[in-house]
């Protein structure tokens, strides 16, 4: 999305988000320059590969009780590595110099995410991705560790994003939902006039795309093509929906811990009926639905307009399905508000950078829980110059 910037604004100062969700998949990557006003335009993004190995790493890390110190250290190291490969990947398709970036914003992997809802002692999260490696191979100042600044303040350090879709989709006039479907789902609302409210809803893509992986030997069902040819039952539905997770009241956020395929494996095993499998992945696509519809429904006021991003949009039988848990709402992508669903996520974490270096709040306290807004972060500072001298000695 190209936009014309306001005069007197830097237009040098460029950021690169990274990305990597639940779904392990890949690093989304984007090259963005913002303004002060919402405007933002897109350079160019890059879809960088996980590689098997370490994607089974981060699984493992990601699975209570499968996870060592010695692996946790291992894969920190490897991913931010890959993550600093990424980053300079991208500036090599756009002919890019590391000193032209003002910094890059990595999420980097959630490999544990225990909020105030679903700790009673010492919430935490974690994210790995060493951003010492990857200010150190780019030469480029990282942003990094973005979520436990807001957990220092009482919030879940989750979700991120509804901060960046204030900034960015906000209408003077229309009630709007942000609604992102990665392997978790979650909403922003955007209610003209007033504070924005957002939360997870549960899960995504992530327990479809476990299911099709173990009985298609896929890794996802594209289109959703194989949960269509089958109705979801609605008993089994019914059960899956009493997870605590559903009757909670915001803020509240969620993530492997809670929607795995343990959970669903144990779910199943005290069903009374015997599904097939087309049925079962029928019925988690209307789980997603079904619980996203629940909780626009369940919003303090009218909904105008939904605007749908990540992987989720590629699911054509997911979104029909979606359209029409929420008519009459108008339910598209951002693409009809000149954002690429693909790269919201990634747009948001290089819109937190730019917010950590101006020294502003990236945290949204009617999101997360938290009990003020703070700045999010730490910044790892990069030099380029240093990156080629033979005296350095860094990684």
């Amino acid at each position: 999305m190209a936009t014309n910037f306001p005069k007197g604004l830097d237009e040098t100062e460029l950021y690169i988000g990274m990305m990597s969700g639940t779904s392990m998949d890949a690093v989304d990557v984007v090259l963005a320059r913002f303004s002060d006003d919402a405007s933002q335009e897109i350079i160019a993004t890059l879809s960088h590969p996980i590689p098997e190995g370490l994607r089974e790493d981060l699984a493992t890390l990601s699975t209570a009780g499968g996870d060592t110190i010695d692996l946790l250290g291992q894969s920190d190291g490897q991913f931010g590595l890959i993550l600093a490969e990424a980053a300079l990947a991208l500036l090599d398709i756009t002919g890019h110099k590391p000193e032209e970036i003002s910094a890059i914003g990595s999420h980097g992997q959630t490999v544990r995410h225990r909020p105030t809802n679903n700790c009673d002692s010492y919430p935490f999260t974690l994210q790995i991705g060493d951003p010492n490696v990857i200010a150190t191979r780019t030469g480029i100042t990282t942003v990094a560790d973005l979520r436990r600044a807001d957990m220092a303040v009482g919030g879940q350090g989750a979700p991120m994003a509804p901060a960046y879709h204030d900034y960015a989709f906000r209408h003077e006039s229309h009630n709007r939902v942000v609604l992102n479907i990665g392997g978790m789902a979650n909403i922003t609302w955007l209610p003209a006039g007033a504070p924005a409210i957002g939360y997870d809803t549960g899960p995504g893509n992530r327990l479809m795309d476990y299911w099709t992986s173990r009985h298609r030997q896929q890794p996802y069902d594209a289109g959703g093509e194989w949960a269509r040819q089958f109705t979801a039952d609605s008993e089994l539905l019914d059960q899956l929906k009493k997870h605590h997770f559903f009757h909670q009241d915001p803020p509240k956020s969620t993530g492997r811990e809670a929607f795995n395929e343990e959970w669903l494996q144990q779910e199943l095993g005290e069903y009374a009926g015997s599904p097939t499998a087309g049925v079962v992945q029928a019925t988690l696509l209307e789980l997603t639905v079904s619980t996203i519809a629940d909780a626009i429904t369940a919003l303090p006021g009218p909904t105008t307009e939904v605007f749908v991003c990540g992987g989720g949009v590629h699911n054509d039988h997911l979104m029909t399905q979606l359209q029409s848990a929420l008519e009459p709402i108008p339910t598209t992508t951002t693409d009809a508000l000149g954002v690429d669903p693909d790269w919201v996520e990634a747009l948001a974490f290089a819109w937190l950078a730019r917010q950590t270096l101006h020294h502003m709040a990236g945290n949204l306290p009617a999101v997360t829980g938290a009990t003020r807004r703070v700045v999010l972060g730490g910044i790892y500072l990069g030099n380029p110059a240093a990156k080629n001298d033979p005296h350095n000695t860094s990684i």
